[in-house]
Order: structure tokens, then C-alpha cells, then sequence
């Protein structure tokens, strides 16, 4: 039992060392692009009742959240999305106010689901919301700022991918299919599995040039010219609307001289039935899956009380930080790299040694050494945590050695001497 819990469960990793430190530069920089664009941050709690994630509001199953119970009875979750609970939140403090806000976040999201392929149940998300802008330009300033939040990161070489779940929508409801249908087929189209799409058309009744259509919609995707193609194959107003707001959105791009990392994908089509319109995803090679998702919700604030449209999304940290690691793209973070140890009789000097490298910004590990322990057991540790520099203070403090762990080489000098040597 005392080895059983040392492990985490499934799903669930510790970050330690030089990677957290990473993870945190990592987020501290999305935030910082954030902050440029003008979004301010927002803390939602880290469970709340069943119902602000339930199916009706087109959040994930209810197989997929970890639910337990309060002293009340009350059905609790830990949130899986972080898009309702914020929705909640301005419906809540931001009733009456009529302008645009901005809101940014760091947090984690809590998933129940089967751990396949390194898959996390709890993951790391930060990303923004754009609550009470209806317009193109509030879908083209949140890809921008996907993009830019990942050139910060230190990523290179990815794509953002757009998709318009009205389009799809405008399809099928011409058509005329069954709820159930619809969503068989969504989840056909979406896994690219063309087979499928023909062997479930097959059974449908409606005209040839719409099943025609939905055959292709698995292979709509590329820049924005075969996205035009796919408007001149209907004359559904609302797919075809659905195609003006992508080019919109495009030439918003453009603007930015963000154009270029864009590409477009009508088959794609999220399972989060709250998405409204413009819906997106960021990929990049490394990781098995997307870094980024989001997308237009235009009625999940209503279901708050809220009237208000809204676009956000949600970049998955560790899968960015899965990305970083597997191209090669380095993180720079300060690590302690100076241990000052100290005999016991020289503890006033140690600690104002210490002080006078933290008041200069030097981070240091102070250790008052063991009378019975030998000098060679704290250059051990200092070379297991990879710190280059172990400073002794011996006898009264008036005398240190600076070991350098990386030469291997061991120096003597006077405490004053060092000082003054450090300051210049």
C-alpha cells in the first residue's frame, strides 16, 4: 500500500524541475500576448454544479466529467470545459453591460474519459473569450491571437485550421435528416470516413446534388480558394453565408499579415454542440492531436440569462509543451545555480551573502551544513540538481571556497575580496 501511493492515477503526471519551470515561462508568455491585446483575467472555481456542464448546453457527455456529491446532495463536476463556467460567470457579474469584454485564463480541465495514446484526464488550458462582439473582425483579432500566442511560445511551424459548423447545419437542415442521423453523420464526415458518409446517405431521400455535396464535405479542405469552390456547389443561403463570413475573415487575416497560417477544413465539426459559427483548431507536428481549439458560441450565454454572442478558444499547454520538446525549441528559464553552505559559527555571513545575491536578482539555496557531514556529500547533491556553483563559508565566514561543479575546480578567497569581485 505505501509504494501504491507514491504512483498517481491513471491520467495524471507530476511536473517537476526544469520542465515546470518551462511549463510556467511557457504560460507566463501566452499571458503576456494576451495582456498585449487588451484581455484581462478571469478565475472560475475548479468545480461546479452538474448542470452549468450538461448535455442540453452541448458540453461533453456526462460519461466524460468526474461527478461526485456534496454534503447537500448536490451533483458537483470538476469542470471539463472552462467555456460554460465563464459564460456563467458573465451572465452573473456582467448582466448590464452592453460593451465587448475581453477575458483571458489559466486553468485546469478535468476529463473522464479512457487514457489512450499519452491522453491526460487533467490537463492545463489557458486561452481567451471574446464575449459581446458578433463580428468578423472579434473571429479574426481570436485567430490572430492564437497565432501570436503561439509564435511567443517558441513554436515555428504550425497551421490553424477553420471550419463553419453552419455551413454543415445549412445542409442538413435542407435535407431534412433525423437528429440521430445528423449526428452519425457528423462524426462520419469529421473522421474523414468516406465509406461511411456513402453507406449512411444511401439510406436518406433527398436530391442528388445534396448527397453529392455531403460525399465531398470530407474533402473541402485547403486554402481559402477550395473553400469558394465548395459556395459554388449550393445554393443554400445559410451554407453559402456561412462560406462570405470564412472570407471575411481571411482578408481580416491578411490585415494582420497573418494570412499565411491559416488553412481551411469544412469538414470539420465539433463534437461541443454550442458552437455557432467559425470554429478552429491549431495543429503542429510533434503531438498527436491539435494544441488550440475553439470557436464561435453565440447562445450559450442565453442559457445563462445573457444575451450576447461570443468567440473564444483554448490552447492545451501540454500538448504545446509535448510539441516544444519533441522539435527541439528551447525554453530559456533561470534555475538556481548557487548554493551558499555555510559552517554554523559563520551563519551571519551566509545569510547576508545570500541576501545580497537575492536583492540582485541571483536566485540561491542557503544550507547550513551538518557538523558530522563532509563537504563532498553537498557537492554531490549540487551536481544531482545540476546547480553549478557551491559557495562554502568555513569558520567565522571571513573566508569562503567557490567550487565551480562544472570545471571542477575549487577556489579560495576572502569574503570581502568576493564581494567586491562580484560587484564589479
Amino acid at each position: 500500500m505505501g509504494n501504491q501511493l507514491l504512483h498517481t492515477p491513471e491520467g495524471v503526471r507530476d511536473i517537476y524541475g526544469r520542465e515546470c519551470a518551462k511549463k510556467l515561462a511557457v504560460q507566463q508568455k501566452l499571458q503576456q500576448v494576451f495582456s498585449l491585446y487588451g484581455y484581462e483575467n478571469i478565475e472560475t472555481p475548479t468545480f461546479e454544479f452538474f448542470d452549468i456542464f450538461n448535455k442540453e448546453r452541448g458540453s461533453v457527455g456526462t460519461r466524460e466529467m468526474f461527478k461526485f456529491f456534496d454534503r447537500d446532495n448536490n451533483t458537483l463536476v470538476l469542470r471539463p470545459d472552462i467555456t460554460p463556467s465563464i459564460a456563467r460567470c458573465v451572465a452573473k457579474y456582467f448582466m448590464d453591460e452592453p460593451k465587448a469584454l475581453r477575458l483571458c485564463y489559466l486553468a485546469s480541465t478535468f476529463m473522464n474519459g479512457t487514457s489512450y495514446q499519452g491522453h491526460l484526464k487533467e490537463s492545463t488550458q489557458t486561452g481567451a473569450e471574446l464575449i459581446g462582439d458578433d463580428s468578423s473582425d472579434a473571429d479574426g483579432e481570436m485567430i490572430a491571437l492564437v497565432i501570436d500566442g503561439l509564435k511567443a511560445s517558441g513554436l515555428k511551424e504550425f497551421q490553424v485550421e477553420l471550419g463553419q459548423v453552419e455551413f454543415y447545419r445549412g445542409l442538413v437542415e435542407e435535407s431534412g435528416m433525423a437528429w440521430d442521423t445528423q449526428n452519425k453523420l457528423r462524426e462520419m464526415i469529421e473522421n474523414k470516413n468516406y465509406f461511411g458518409v456513402e453507406e449512411l446517405l444511401s439510406e436518406q431521400t433527398m436530391s442528388a446534388q445534396l448527397k453529392q455535396l455531403f460525399l465531398k464535405l470530407p474533402e473541402l479542405f485547403g486554402d481559402i480558394n477550395q473553400i469558394r469552390l465548395a459556395q459554388s456547389m449550393t445554393s443554400n443561403p445559410r451554407a453559402r453565408k456561412a462560406i462570405e463570413r470564412l472570407e471575411k475573415v481571411q482578408e481580416i487575416l491578411d490585415m494582420y499579415g497573418l494570412g499565411d497560417y491559416v488553412s481551411y477544413d469544412l469538414g470539420m465539426l465539433s463534437k461541443y454542440s454550442y458552437y455557432t459559427g467559425i470554429i478552429f483548431k491549431a495543429y503542429t507536428y510533434g503531438t498527436g492531436d491539435y494544441i488550440v481549439t475553439g470557436g464561435r458560441y453565440d447562445k450559450l450565454l442565453e442559457q445563462f440569462g445573457k444575451d450576447a454572442p461570443a468567440v473564444g478558444f483554448a490552447i492545451v499547454v501540454d500538448r504545446l509543451m509535448q510539441a516544444l520538446s519533441r522539435q527541439k525549441i528551447e525554453t530559456p528559464v533561470s534555475m538556481v545555480n548557487t548554493i551558499v553552505l555555510y559552517d554554523q559559527k559563520a551563519r551571519y555571513a551566509g545569510i547576508r551573502l545570500a541576501s545580497h545575491f537575492r536583492s540582485n536578482g541571483r536566485p540561491v539555496q542557503l544550507m547550513c551544513r551538518h557538523s558530522d557531514e563532509k563537504i563532498e556529500e553537498y557537492l554531490s547533491y549540487a551536481k544531482r540538481r545540476r546547480i553549478g556553483n557551491l559557495l562554502h563559508l568555513a569558520d567565522q565566514g571571513e573566508n569562503l571556497v567557490l567550487y565551480d561543479m562544472e570545471k571542477e575546480t575549487a577556489e579560495q578567497l576572502k569574503y570581502t575580496d568576493y564581494i567586491h569581485r562580484e560587484e564589479r
